[in-house]
């Protein structure tokens, strides 16, 4: 498609188990065609759109954060924050300890290299990670781009660091090595952006950043690279219509290149989180534990203290891949998606153990896919054995048992399903663990 011109701007097996029970359901409604309306740049009609089935479908998916954070890679993502704001003892000392005095976080900026960034090796490792879409830091809140923004001079990824467009690299092995959807990740505010910092003193009356930063940049972004999920971030305390969000979102699903399959979340202005948005992801790590009438989705970390690479990370600050599998079976299990992050290198590796983490839910998925993708929450999402979640496929007749740990009575007892006699029987999967465990219940 032709770029669209903006509107004028004002284990592993063991470790969980599908078990599905083939149950008389009643099939859902069916659903009409779609057919694309034109949205008005207000919240009434933009939350109308339908969200497009492809992302309630995919499940799972990988977060990627990286930039020149990845360089001191200390603490936290939020480095320069909670170096040169807040003052934090911790920082304070890290810089004082390893770095000469006059040293600016700018400093950072030539030392964020990526040099041994292999774009078709990450995409082998997410495709590899049984993920269905990954998303990309194109710019966090230091403002620093990893492409060659037009509106971002001299502290892009183009003219300082790598010399290269990171985005257009990652997006180009995505889609012609892997089915993942490529997605890409944008905060709206920056720290010490002296623009942002003006507006902010007149109490965002009026509007300087956004028309000549945000806006500018999330349309170069989006007819230059069409992601299909655009994630964005970082209001800044500033509301939706400081950012002209409605305005913004009304082109992206009419005019856009990817009007037709783009997913946003909620995050486009202060009080939008968890009330506008094509899906809700409410806070950080956003785990309800039950069914939502809204899509979500839980943005989490294998690092449970950062988003960026840490250096001073031990083995016990990541989650294993027993935890990981469990919050991906209760995060689909109650409707939700799971997004989980990695935090590469500055100079473009992936840990070790990051890898290892998404081959080994590769490894688990390759088992149960079958109870994960293109499924639905059944009309109760846990048992009363403890460990044991469901979902179902509904035009299949089909509700999947998945248990996360093994029985110690050798006996797996089911209190939701209903047995209907001459209706209801075991199904045996094609995989031999779903087949084993319809045995033991037997």
């Amino acid at each position: 498609m032709r770029p669209s011109a903006p509107p004028t701007l004002p284990a592993l097996p063991a470790l969980g188990l599908a078990l599905p029970l083939l149950l008389l359901l009643l099939p859902p409604a069916p659903r009409a065609a779609y057919r694309a309306p034109r949205f008005d740049p207000t919240w009434k009609s933009l939350d109308a759109r339908p969200l497009p089935a492809w992302f309630d479908q995919a499940k799972f998916g990988i977060f990627v954060h990286w930039g020149v954070f990845s360089v001191p890679s200390f603490g936290s993502e939020w480095f320069w924050w909670y170096w040169q704001e807040k003052k934090i003892p911790m920082y304070v000392k890290f810089m004082e300890d390893n770095y000469r005095p006059d040293f600016k976080y700018e400093d950072f900026g030539p030392l964020f290299t990526a040099r041994f960034f292999n774009a078709s090796y990450w995409a082998d490792v997410f495709q590899a990670s049984g993920a269905k879409y990954t998303v990309l830091t194109s710019k966090h809140h230091e403002g620093f781009t990893l492409w060659g923004s037009k509106h971002s001079w001299n502290w892009n990824a183009v003219d300082v660091g790598p010399k290269r467009d990171l985005v257009k690299e990652l997006e180009a092995a995505i889609r012609n090595r892997t089915d993942l959807r490529f997605g890409l990740y944008y905060s709206l505010f920056e720290w010490f952006h002296p623009l942002f910092l003006e507006d902010k003193s007149r109490s965002f009356h009026q509007q300087q950043f956004p028309v000549s930063k945000t806006l500018p940049e999330l349309y170069e972004l989006v007819n230059k690279y069409q992601p299909e999920v655009l994630w964005s971030d970082g209001d800044g305390d500033a509301p939706d219509d400081y950012w002209n969000s409605t305005v913004f979102l009304a082109w992206l699903y009419n005019q856009s290149p990817v009007r037709d399959t783009v997913v946003t979340n909620d995050r486009w202005g202060l009080g939008t989180i968890c009330k506008h948005g094509g899906y809700y992801t409410c806070s950080d790590r956003y785990h309800p534990g039950h069914l939502l009438p809204h899509k979500w989705e839980n943005c989490m970390t294998i690092d449970k203290f950062s988003w960026g690479y840490r250096r001073d990370a031990r083995l016990s600050d990541y989650l294993t891949i027993e935890e990981l599998v469990k919050e991906l079976v209760e995060t689909v299990s109650c409707g939700g998606n799971l997004l989980m992050n990695i935090g590469p290198t500055y100079d473009g590796t992936i840990p070790v153990i990051f890898e290892e983490r998404l081959r080994q839910m590769g490894t688990w998925l390759k088992v149960n896919g079958e109870a994960i993708y293109e499924t639905y929450p059944w009309r109760s999402q846990s048992d009363v054995t403890p460990d044991v979640w469901y979902t179902s496929k509904p035009k299949q007749k089909l509700v999947y048992a998945i248990y996360l740990k093994w029985p110690t009575s050798r006996h797996l007892f089911l209190g939701q399903p209903i047995a209907t006699p001459g209706a209801t029987e075991e199904y045996r999967s094609k995989t031999h663990v779903c087949t084993h465990l319809d045995q033991r219940l037997k």
